[in-house]
């Protein structure tokens, strides 16, 4: 006979928290929202994964790779997997065996069952919720140049790199609130390469309040493949000083406090590089809107100042560059100078300011949708890709707006969408 439901032997998907590096991809990607976090750890919702494994490919470390066999009834909790610091051993067939006859099914040890398919997020409202994060791209495009990853880290043979300190400027109007610092590392003779979009991970010094090693943190790189000193084995960061959390309450940010107070000559310990997804295109034609706010302007940057070096040498037709910029002040946009002065006919600059004085707020989803009829013609085009990267509160506004330019034009966002995804053309970096 079969087994009773609570009593199957399933296999659970579970995050290893030794080697995640919380840089919350696999939960911007999850498209039923099976994946949460808090300050310590990534886990999974049994009840809510229903195995599409989009969340597999983009992970830049192999932590969200790990699974165990287990009774669906006795499945780890996310109170359980919150207080990890390693996965559990893997059960027995003895131990599932009796696990299961425990919850009441004899032969529950034989029948295993996938887990059931989560029920879609219902808004106030009783309708569907839109799911912006079904509609990224797991693919990067077809002509990125290949990505190299995890070449030092928890499973790498050399565990960290050690990088020096050569420039630290505030690219933040000074005195205000918002410190956004640009920091640039020198790797000196130890390989390290990168490209635009990929990130990279910093272990601050010390132990944190449980007195373990901190975990590190993730950082997009601003500056392109040849560095940010161009013939150096160097890169550069965007760091905003966390002084608040989401709430508004003071807190002191591990990661970025550290970083932003670093002189130069310091030395910081670097794992990665990571990412293989979310990469600038090759192809001399194709074109690239860029839409981020804050410190998510870091890859931007980074893939502007490739295309702006290419065009310098005389040798590259580029496609469109269209930049979707949003802060709350002009005082707190990052590089808001460097981009006043770069040329019309190079980059098309679009500025979203929330909270300025006298002035209706603007967020960069306002901004695209008064550039309506240029989108809606990228939308279209096969050789046009999509970089959203900024906090996860705008992800769903950007998607939104997306779809309503497409079906403005006359457009089926389900087919538009879908396209964009499966041909790696919309990349979502939300955190």
């Amino acid at each position: 006979m079969n087994a009773p439901l609570e009593a199957a032997v399933i296999k659970q998907h579970l995050i290893d928290p030794e080697i995640c590096i919380r840089c919350n991809t696999c939960e911007s990607i999850c498209p039923v929202g099976a994946i949460t976090h808090d300050s310590r750890n990534y886990v999974v919702d049994v009840n809510k994964c229903n195995w599409c494994n989009d969340c597999i490919s983009p992970c830049p470390t192999g932590s969200i790779d790990n699974y165990r066999r287990v009774v669906k009834a006795k499945a780890y909790s996310l109170e359980e997997q919150l207080g990890w610091d390693v996965l559990p051993p893997e059960l027995s067939g003895a131990d599932i065996a009796a696990m299961a006859a425990e919850a009441g099914g004899e032969d529950a040890a034989t029948a295993e069952q996938p887990v059931a398919e989560a029920t879609p997020t219902i808004d106030p409202t009783g309708q569907t919720a839109f799911n912006s994060a079904q509609y990224g791209a797991s693919i990067p495009p077809w002509s990125a140049a290949h990505a190299y990853t995890n070449l030092y880290g928890p499973k790498a043979a050399e565990k960290t790199v050690t990088a020096t300190v050569t420039g630290n400027l505030r690219v933040t109007a000074v005195g205000k609130e918002y410190d956004t610092h640009h920091i640039v590392l020198d790797f000196g003779s130890m390989p390290f390469p990168v490209l635009e979009g990929q990130s990279i991970g910093i272990i601050p010094p010390g132990v944190d309040a449980n007195g373990k090693p901190h975990h590190a943190r993730q950082y997009s790189i601003a500056s392109p493949r040849n560095g940010e000193r161009p013939g150096h084995n160097n890169l550069s960061l965007t760091i905003k000083r966390v002084l608040e959390d989401h709430s508004g309450q003071p807190v002191r940010g591990v990661g970025s406090n550290y970083m932003c107070d670093l002189k130069v000559g310091d030395q910081v310990q670097v794992i990665g590089p990571f990412g293989t997804s979310f990469l600038m295109p090759n192809h001399p034609k194709s074109s690239i809107v860029m839409i981020c706010t804050g410190t998510g302007s870091a890859p931007m940057r980074a893939m502007t100042e490739w295309r702006r070096r290419l065009r310098a040498s005389g040798k590259f037709e580029s496609g469109k560059l269209m930049l979707f910029f949003g802060a709350r002040t002009q005082e707190e946009l990052p590089y808001f100078g460097p981009l006043q002065s770069l040329p019309k006919d190079f980059i098309d600059s679009n500025f979203a300011f929330s909270r300025t004085p006298g002035q209706p707020k603007k967020y960069v989803q306002d901004a695209m949708r008064d550039r309506a009829a240029d989108l809606a013609a990228l939308l279209q085009d096969p050789n046009a890709y999509f970089f959203v990267c900024g906090l996860k509160a705008m992800e769903e506004g950007v998607v939104l707006a997306l779809r309503d330019i497409a079906a403005g034009a006359g457009l089926d966002w389900d087919t538009v969408g879908a396209a964009l995804k499966r041909e790696g053309r919309l990349h979502l970096e939300t955190y």
